[in-house]
């Protein structure tokens, strides 16, 4: 079958269209997809250079997550191990999720990933509560992009979308941010204590470097910072416990594999509350682009590059 194989490990340039990769075989509690479209996303970029959580080995076919059939014609979107970049992918049975008529391949793909780890941050991670300051980086991102529209629906007082561009910004406020600040900004810790009129209650951040430094540092008393990656591929300054402990903020990590590994538990509501809330028309997943399968590597270029906003999907017909 047509997948990307990554046979050394790099930048974008080390994917490449095959015809030859074996396909998939099911085996008890898993099952065949035949993927329409697959999700891209920043992580795949981490891994294709080996920089990711979880270590790669060679060779390797990316993709975390698809949407297609299975053999016995269910509508599916999956969570995987990998080999996503693929006309066929294996899932595990419980990581495969039914879609609804009402909700496109896009907005699915959007949801299996990125909305199920925007739920979590903001439920799980951050406990937010009604009231509460937001500041969503990357906010025209994959995640960034339901975590404004979830904080609002879920009673945040005030949304601070940060973002790198005069578009990004603008489709931010679009969906229901209350102000927006330059990702770019020289004083970034003074422009999202400006935005909210002083310090604030909780950041979601997957920058990394200097930007997660500004953000911690404009927390207030009880304020939360949920760290779930690291763009930039800079880290933070370290954290001491007693510093934290002076202005009683938190620092929390989030990584998705987590509640992969109990899916009925951690995965199943958030996905039936995220797919009935778009099958309504109550939430909004952005796709940002369609990538033809041999198109990979650009899709990874375009991403990191920061040209891109929303989700991004590889569509394995073409």
């Amino acid at each position: 079958m047509r997948a990307i194989r990554i046979t050394e490990f790099g930048g974008p340039e080390v994917l490449r269209l095959v015809d030859d990769q074996p396909e998939p075989e099911a085996a008890p509690g898993t099952v065949v997809v035949d993927v329409a479209h697959a999700g891209i996303n920043y992580a795949d970029t981490h891994q294709a250079e080996n920089s990711y959580l979880a270590p790669a080995s060679l060779p390797l076919v990316p993709g975390a997550e698809v949407v297609g059939t299975t053999g016995d014609g269910r509508r599916v979107v999956a969570l995987l191990a990998g080999g996503g970049y693929a006309e066929r992918a294996l899932a595990a049975e419980p990581l495969a999720f039914d879609v609804p008529d009402a909700v496109d391949d896009g907005a699915a793909l959007a949801l299996v990933l990125q909305g199920t780890t925007a739920w979590h941050l903001l439920r799980t991670s951050a406990h937010l509560q009604p009231g509460e300051s937001v500041v969503v980086h990357a906010a025209a991102g994959g995640v960034g992009s339901l975590a404004v529209q979830l904080a609002k629906r879920w009673g945040a007082g005030r949304v601070i979308a940060v973002a790198s561009s005069p578009d990004k910004r603008e489709l931010a406020l679009d969906l229901g941010a209350d102000v927006v600040v330059d990702a770019g900004a020289d004083d970034l810790k003074g422009a999202i204590e400006e935005a909210n009129g002083g310090k604030v209650d909780v950041v979601l951040e997957m920058v990394g470097g200097a930007t997660t430094d500004a953000s911690l540092a404009a927390l207030a008393p009880f304020g939360r910072l949920v760290f779930y990656g690291m763009a930039s591929r800079r880290p933070p300054s370290p954290v001491e416990p007693g510093a934290l402990m002076q202005r009683s903020r938190g620092v929390i990590g989030f990584w998705l594999a987590h509640a992969m590994r109990d899916p009925q538990r951690h995965l199943a509501t958030p996905m039936r509350e995220l797919l009935d809330l778009t099958a309504a028309g109550d939430l909004r997943p952005v796709v940002g682009g369609t990538y033809a399968l041999g198109d990979a590597a650009q899709a990874h270029r375009d991403l990191r590059e920061r040209r891109t906003i929303g989700k991004l999907l590889l569509d394995t017909q073409r």
